[in-house]
């Protein structure tokens, strides 16, 4: 069944968006990184009005490295608007889960 999130009105797009992010945010899936990257950009995405990215040059270890992919993730996606994002998150999440059900 595929999804046609455009003719959703605002609620049920939000309503959707928050069953997605339950329903990935409760398997126990085994996503790749990748595609964890990008349910964490659209997500911010998606929720966050105004966010800032700052980049500060720090020695490089396991944390710096994570919040370095995290950033390229939201610099990816920035030039989507809230309800892109969330649209683009219902769609992933519906390519591992039934987010119909």
């Amino acid at each position: 069944m595929s999804l046609d999130l455009d003719k959703l009105d605002e609620k049920s797009l939000e309503d959707l968006f928050q069953k997605a992010y339950r329903l990935v945010s409760g398997t126990d899936y085994a996503f790749k990184q990748d595609t964890l990257l990008l349910f964490y950009s659209y997500y911010k995405q998606a929720t966050l009005e105004n966010h800032t990215i700052r980049i500060t040059h720090v020695p490089v270890s396991g944390d710096e490295l994570v919040n370095a992919f995290k950033a390229n993730a939201l610099f990816q996606v920035k030039h989507l608007n809230r309800k892109e994002a969330k649209k683009h998150y219902i769609l992933l999440a519906s390519e591992y889960i039934d987010v119909h059900a």
